[in-house]
């Protein structure tokens, strides 16, 4: 016996579930589908009578349901039938005025089932346009699947009527102020005449316009700009940047953030075709741009299946960097004037700026000029820091800066912080951009050369002390320097460099690895010095105390208990073998203070 092929049983209910939880957003997008088809009727009839009434009307029913009406082209009984019998299959009038054409948003079909994600019965009364010969048709769809189609000799006008009924756990999505307020979000810059019946307390009812003949950007008056971006958008904008991309039919306006945002993708308001696509849509700008809102109407790009994002295809990935350069031309003009505006942009989207640094030389040689870093010198360009300094030393954390900072301010050295997001990425790229200019990381050398060295008597008399210093200190790794430096509260500072840091990570691993593993790391290994150094301030009173006691036990503790207080105020966390040296160490101390044992 064959096979006999046999077409598949489509359950509506499932396929509008299907819609509502998985294409689209929510039930919200039921307007904006049918206002699509409205619109798309418009065009339709208005490409073959130009003359033809543009009118898109909502009117909520008695009932609790909703009436769309539209003058658009209409349809006849073989079109309805063709269009509304075969779920998921375009028509011959989608295929021949709609799918790749400029003119139209979405697909009839597809667009209307969607209601009944927010009705359980639509009723379509239409008359077309194209065939003057044809009577008007009545369509009834239910949500179970049924429909019914015939034609009527009633007086209906050339256009649609669509009426839905609502579900019973629906009916807020088709209250007035509802339709009112999704009207005016998803049609607010169609170009038709797009009105919902409104009731006007004591005056009856009135048609609200909810759409614009014109793009808010175009040809503005002095401020109406600003406007639209308060009421849509809800922030006063530190400035506004048109956009344009005409081969792709782009045009919009991207608004300068009052406050910063955290650094990401941005979201923005997109149109396509003049209807609303969505609010929160990223990939129109590079991620850099995190300080602009952008509002664009786009014909040329293309939505996904839902409509509400767009595909990153090749014409999305032109169109962004066409805007990206026309944000980008805006922060080189603004800061190279001037003015209030470029003050307060750099007050709030210094960290934007220093995303766009890291990846464009051109502005990177605009944030030298302009941007002011922190160093122990107060606020400083990286310019005026090489001017004054003819070098841009700098710290890879704040916790490094706090710990040097007082004592290279006192000894007149100049040092930058670059533990903020994006700087030591930025002066490395300096360092390549501008080889002449010695910029690189704070070393250890950098501080203690510029610390007093002890005059010859008394760095002679304290040598033994410093050396056995040395000896109580090498487990820690750490050798012991001794200068005198400002403030002479301060008693100690511990100094580390890269390199030695990188040693003393090699021989952590060294030591927790099996044999094979050691004897590698151990072949690589490049000789240097310990990783960190504790320089003892002579001018402090703890310190020359400590020099003066006799060797022993309690001398080491005192050394012991600077050395890890060092450790701390280096914003360090203590490791397990330095929390047990304190703790020691305070007991030693505490011992031979309360005179119960210990080397007086």
């Amino acid at each position: 016996m064959s096979d006999q092929l046999q077409a598949f049983t489509v359950d509506l209910r499932g396929v509008v579930d299907l819609f509502a939880r998985h294409l689209y957003s929510g039930p919200r997008v039921y307007l904006r589908e049918l206002l699509q088809n409205a619109v798309d009727a418009v065009t339709a009839r208005r490409l073959v009578d130009p003359g033809a009434p543009d009118q898109v009307r909502l009117t909520p029913l008695p009932d609790g349901g909703l009436e769309l009406t539209d003058t658009g082209i209409g349809l006849t009984q073989a079109e309805a039938r063709d269009v509304l019998a075969t779920i998921g299959r375009s028509s011959k009038r989608d295929l021949e005025l709609g799918l790749g054409r400029a003119e139209f948003l979405g697909q009839f079909g597809i667009g209307l089932l969607s209601a009944f994600m927010v009705a359980d019965r639509i009723e379509l009364v239409s008359r077309s346009a194209a065939d003057p010969s044809a009577r008007a048709i009545r369509w009834r769809g239910y949500d179970d699947g049924r429909y019914e189609l015939a034609e009527t000799d009633e007086p209906v006008p050339i256009g649609t009527t669509v009426r839905l009924r609502a579900r019973r756990d629906a009916e807020h999505w088709l209250a007035p102020a509802t339709v009112v307020a999704l009207a005016e979000e998803f049609g607010s810059l169609l170009p038709y005449d797009v009105a919902c019946r409104v009731e006007v307390p004591g005056h009856g009812h009135a048609w609200r316009r909810t759409s614009r003949s014109t793009l808010p950007w175009d040809a503005p008056a002095e401020g109406a700009l600003e406007e639209y971006c308060r009421r849509t958008l809800g922030f006063e904008p530190l400035a506004s940047i048109p956009l344009s991309v005409p081969l792709a039919g782009v045009s919009g306006v991207a608004y300068v953030l009052p406050a910063a945002p955290p650094p990401g993708p941005g979201t923005h308001r997109v149109f396509v075709k003049r209807m609303l696509l969505g609010t929160r849509v990223d990939g129109v700008l590079p991620d850099w741009a995190f300080f602009v809102r952008c509002v664009i109407d786009a014909d040329g790009l293309r939505p996904t299946a839902s409509r509400e994002a767009l595909y990153d295809d090749d014409v999305l990935l032109a169109v962004r960097d066409a805007l990206a350069g026309q944000v980008r031309a805006w922060v080189l003009s603004t800061l190279g004037r001037g003015g209030p505006v470029s003050r307060r942009f750099l007050e709030v989207h210094h960290l934007a700026l220093r995303a766009l640094a890291r990846q464009d030389d051109e502005v990177l040689d605009l944030v030298v000029d302009v941007l002011p870093f922190e160093t122990t010198d107060g606020l400083r360009t990286l310019a005026q820091v090489h001017a004054e300094h003819q070098m841009l030393l700098h710290t890879s954390t704040v916790e490094e800066f706090r710990r040097v900072a007082p004592v290279a301010r006192a000894q007149g050295l100049a040092v930058l912080n670059a533990g903020y997001v994006y700087d030591e990425e930025l002066l490395a790229r300096l360092a390549v951009r501008r080889p002449g200019w010695d910029v690189r990381p704070l070393e250890a050398a950098d501080v203690s050369s510029v610390l007093d060295d002890l005059d010859p008597d008394r760095a002679l008399r304290f040598e033994p002390v410093r050396v056995d210093a040395a000896r109580v200190l090498a487990a820690q790794d750490c050798a012991v320097l001794l200068r005198t430096f400002e403030p002479p509260s301060l008693p100690a500072l511990l100094l580390s460099d890269r390199d030695g840091q990188h040693e003393l990570a090699r021989r952590t691993l060294e030591e927790a690895s099996d044999d094979v593993w050691a004897r590698t790391l151990a072949d690589i290994a490049a000789p240097s010095g310990l990783p960190r150094s504790l320089v003892l301030n002579c001018s402090n009173e703890a310190v020359l105390a400590l020099l003066a006691a006799p060797p022993g036990p309690v001398r080491d503790a005192g050394l012991e208990a600077l050395y890890t207080c060092a450790v701390l105020l280096a914003g360090e966390s203590l490791r397990a073998q330095e929390s047990l040296l304190l703790t020691q160490a305070l007991a030693r101390l505490l011992v031979a203070g309360t005179g119960d044992g210990g080397d007086a």
